[in-house]
């Protein structure tokens, strides 16, 4: 025969914040923590070389970099002396860097262009609207129209 065991009780009514679960918010400590970390450090670094590698962890006394390519790693294993004392001088008790060579995350994309709303398509829908009952849905419609690109003056006198 099993026994019937209590669920546990809940303290609190409703859902729960995230960052009040312990484990989420030290994961969040730490991802700030590495973050600022990544910043300091990658400021010392000059322009070209910033770009190609990222600050991955930092565990133990060791500081691990991915880098683009060997030949960015071995320019970056060149600067290690600077990146310590660095690290030092923040307060993160560093003794080595690693650096690991890994393809770099591609770059946020860029928002896509919206092409602008052409005369003809918005003689199209005024044209429209004038066929639409509904009076919000007019409105809409004529508002559309409204973002077109001025016509152009074309001499033949179409649009």
């Amino acid at each position: 025969m099993q026994r019937d065991v209590p669920a546990p009780q809940r303290t609190g009514h409703g859902p729960q914040s995230i960052t009040d679960v312990s484990p989420v918010a030290a994961l969040a400590k730490k991802a700030s923590r590495l973050e600022a970390l990544d910043r300091a450090l990658r400021q010392t670094l000059s322009s070209p070389l910033r770009e190609q590698v990222r600050f991955a962890n930092f565990r133990d006394d060791r500081l691990v970099f991915l880098a683009s390519s060997p030949a960015w790693a071995a320019r970056l294993r060149m600067q290690q002396t600077q990146i310590l004392a660095t690290a030092r001088a923040i307060g993160a008790n560093a003794g080595s860097v690693t650096v690991k060579v890994a393809p770099l995350p591609p770059p946020d994309p860029q928002p896509e262009q919206l092409k602008p709303l052409s005369a003809a398509a918005a003689l199209h829908l005024k044209t429209a609207a004038k066929s639409i009952k509904d009076p919000e849905l007019r409105a809409l419609f004529l508002e559309l129209a409204s973002v077109a690109e001025p016509a152009k003056s074309n001499p033949g006198g179409t649009p």
